[in-house]
């Protein structure tokens, strides 16, 4: 029981992670007065390296090594583009 409410907090720690990201890819966007597909795909990447970074922190958090961390980035990195 006490595993399940860790990882529900941990799931909203990176939900809220990919929504403090995504304004600060808007700023970055807007910055550059980026518009149309060179937005979307600027929004695209950002948002993707933004969740990268806050996965691999979780991940060290955790200490996690191997293929146990790389199957955390990637399932953390699914899930934070799915939130979107």
């Amino acid at each position: 029981m006490k595993k399940i409410v860790i990882a529900a907090v941990l799931g909203l720690f990176a939900a809220n992670m990919a929504f403090a990201a995504d304004a600060g890819c808007d700023a970055k966007a807007a910055e550059k007065k980026l518009a149309g597909a060179a937005k979307s795909s600027f929004l695209k990447k950002c948002n993707k390296d933004a969740a990268i970074a806050t996965c691999g922190t979780q991940a060290a958090d955790k200490k996690l090594r191997g293929a146990a961390k790389n199957s955390f980035v990637k399932k953390c990195e699914n899930d934070a583009v799915a939130a979107k």
